[in-house]
């Protein structure tokens, strides 16, 4: 052991689902374009759950209306070893702002099926079909299961 610290990637990540159809983000990463829902890392003295609203605005200019915990997976990337412990939210969203710029790499927000999705070759992560299959399959979780152990609140 060399002393190194291993520490995953902590990130959160949007499921939102109106018509059978699912909000997702065309991104520009490591010059290709690629599909994810709405997700991003949690910044430090962040909440889960203000770092999935504030993600979700950014990358599509929607607010998150969180309503469910779906999951919280752990994937390694093949390629670079990198692992993320991913906090997958799903819920509504309102109050969107189509003049809003969108976070730097987003290319567009695209609306599509879970078979429309599972089609296609171009998926950040086998976590954005994961995501959707659990949330079809009715996996919600109450939001009562975080508990934010802040000191001074």
């Amino acid at each position: 052991m060399d002393g190194t610290i291993w520490k995953p990637h902590v990130t959160v990540a949007a499921v939102v689902e109106r018509q059978g159809r699912f909000l997702l983000v065309e991104e520009q990463i490591d010059g290709a374009r690629v599909l994810n829902q709405p997700a991003g890392h949690l910044d430090e003295g962040e909440s889960l759950l203000d770092a999935v609203v504030r993600e979700a605005r950014e990358e599509t200019a929607w607010r998150f209306l969180p309503e469910a915990l779906v999951g919280v997976y752990r994937w390694r990337v093949p390629a670079s070893g990198t692992t993320y412990l991913r906090i997958t939210f799903s819920g509504d969203c309102e109050d969107h702002r189509p003049d809003q710029p969108l976070d730097s790499g987003i290319i567009r927000t695209v609306w599509l099926s879970r078979d429309e999705l599972q089609a296609r070759d171009d998926l950040r992560s086998p976590l954005v079909l994961r995501s959707i299959d659990d949330y079809i399959g009715g996996r919600r979780y109450p939001l009562a299961l975080l508990v934010d152990m802040v000191p001074g609140t």
